[in-house]
């Protein structure tokens, strides 16, 4: 399944070479995506425990977030994200969620707690929470309503 999302992750960052007929693919997708996303996206915060680190259902998470983030980087996907039902409430609710793990224990989700010393942790979720923050800030674009919910 991961790597399933990062070959569409490939093909939704090519903008150039997606036809209109692969972007109709893309945006029946987008749908299932965004429901995957909305019932798994509790299994990140499982990898706040070291036995979880390699959690299956975590890591599909973290892909199924960065394909998101890149389908709403594209206008034409865009607005059909912006209007999916409760998208944007459960990527504000996983923020949430996420903030308070890290202030619970040592924050996995960004890179400036996965520092120690000179190396480098390179944990699955780090930059978990700034992709959450790009993916609200995508679909606020230019949507009156959906700035009013944040």
């Amino acid at each position: 399944r991961v790597t399933l999302l990062e070959l569409m992750m490939v093909k939704v960052s090519d903008k150039n070479s997606v036809s209109s007929g692969e972007m109709n693919a893309l945006l029946r997708n987008a749908d299932f995506l965004a429901v995957c996303f909305q019932e798994k996206c509790g299994a990140v915060l499982k990898l706040t425990a070291a036995a979880d680190a390699e959690d299956e259902e975590a890591l599909v998470t973290i892909r199924l977030l960065d394909v998101l983030c890149e389908m709403t980087s594209n206008n034409s996907q865009l607005e059909h994200l912006q209007a999916f039902p409760g998208l944007l409430e459960t990527a504000v609710d996983t923020l949430r969620l996420t903030h308070l793990a890290g202030k619970q224990a040592v924050s996995i989700f960004t890179a400036t707690h996965a520092v120690t010393g000179q190396e480098e942790i390179s944990h699955p979720a780090v930059g978990f929470k700034s992709h959450l923050i790009r993916l609200i800030g995508n679909l606020c674009y230019k949507n009156k309503e959906n700035q009013d919910k944040v």
